[in-house]
């Protein structure tokens, strides 16, 4: 038979490098993969199928009765963990149609929609909204909001706000979506939030005020 695999020890899916993120993200910055490391030994047949996006053989082993929506790999990761992280908006609707719970964390703490986000796969992220995942699940070091606020774009961050994420929401470090948009040096990110009812005046973990993060790093923008 032959293998749908052959990835050797290990490979990133979606392919792509690590990025180095700023130490106010938390523990993760050393080495942040927005994707997920793939082994083949980790996945089952549904698993594989989701993870390319084979909506009609996900569909096919789950009318088989010999997989289960929320059914989970070594990793601790659903179909809906992998058809997220890999843009698969058909696979997504097919486990939401049959009743797939949106909110399971993986062994890295994060739900579907937290990989949605941090694979930048909008669509993705829109559906799971739409059914009820909770935007204010987070990593253990930040929630969605905080990643939007940071490198992704004004229409995501108010499709969140629309859905009740928090946006005084403290990460790890004790900074909010705000704080990321100043150190991130986008202005127009830290404009809507502001508009949006953020508290400027909000103190970080190292007891310094948002306000004044923002008054310098807006003469740079």
């Amino acid at each position: 038979m032959k293998k749908i695999f052959d990835f050797g020890k290990k490979e990133q899916f979606p392919p792509g490098p690590s990025i180095k993120l700023p130490n106010f993200f938390g523990d993760q910055t050393s080495n942040y993969i927005p994707g997920y490391v793939i082994q083949n030994k980790d996945l089952g047949k549904i698993h594989q199928a989701a993870l390319l996006g084979d909506v009609f053989k996900v569909q096919h082993l789950l009318l088989l009765g010999k997989n289960g929506v929320n059914d989970v790999d070594r990793k601790k990761r659903t179909c809906l963990h992998l058809a997220c992280a890999n843009g698969h908006p058909d696979v997504v609707s097919l486990l939401i149609e049959r009743k797939c719970d949106l909110n399971l964390l993986d062994t890295d703490h994060r739900t579907p929609f937290m990989k949605a986000i941090q694979c930048e796969e909008e669509e993705c992220a829109t559906i799971l909204l739409q059914h009820g995942a909770d935007p204010n699940i987070g990593d253990g070091s930040n929630n969605a909001l905080h990643y939007v606020s940071y490198f992704l774009g004004i229409d995501l961050a108010a499709k969140l706000l629309h859905y009740k994420a928090d946006i005084e929401a403290k990460n790890k470090e004790g900074l909010t979506p705000l704080f990321f948009a100043v150190r991130g040096k986008n202005c127009e990110m830290a404009e809507f939030l502001l508009k949006n009812g953020a508290n400027v005046n909000a103190l970080d973990g190292s007891k310094r005020y948002s306000n004044k993060s923002f008054k310098i790093q807006k003469q740079h923008f």
